[in-house]
């Protein structure tokens, strides 16, 4: 059997491959146990342009806990802001092989309310 990790990462290598066919801005999400990063990364792949996680402090005011659906969007909401500050408006939503469902939803849903297309 397939380790749960090596799993996600086969399926995100499919992702990425598609997403670097539409040479756009790539919004990847990372979730651990505690915590939910998200960075718009250049469509060159080679410079991050924003980035935004459950670990600063300005994120995250106001939210209890860092491991729920309420943090995830508060950081969806962070990178929409801090992406369209950097000049990005459209992004392909990379989940790195998370399932999209609960914590992932909640960024990717907050993400679109605060004005990112995908």
């Amino acid at each position: 059997m397939m380790e749960k990790n090596q799993s996600r990462l086969r399926r995100a290598k499919a992702t990425r491959a598609r997403i670097r066919k539409l040479n756009v801005a790539r919004l990847t999400v990372h979730r651990s146990g505690q915590h939910i990063y998200a960075q718009v990364i250049a469509a060159s792949g080679d410079k991050v342009l924003a980035s935004a996680n459950t670990l600063q402090d300005g994120v995250i005011a106001g939210v209890k806990g860092t491991k729920n659906k309420t943090a995830a969007a508060a950081v969806g909401k962070a990178i929409a802001e801090r992406a369209k500050a950097a000049g990005v408006e459209k992004v392909a939503f990379d989940r790195s092989g998370f399932l999209y469902h609960g914590r992932i939803q909640a960024l990717a849903d907050a993400a679109r309310e605060g004005g990112l297309q995908f």
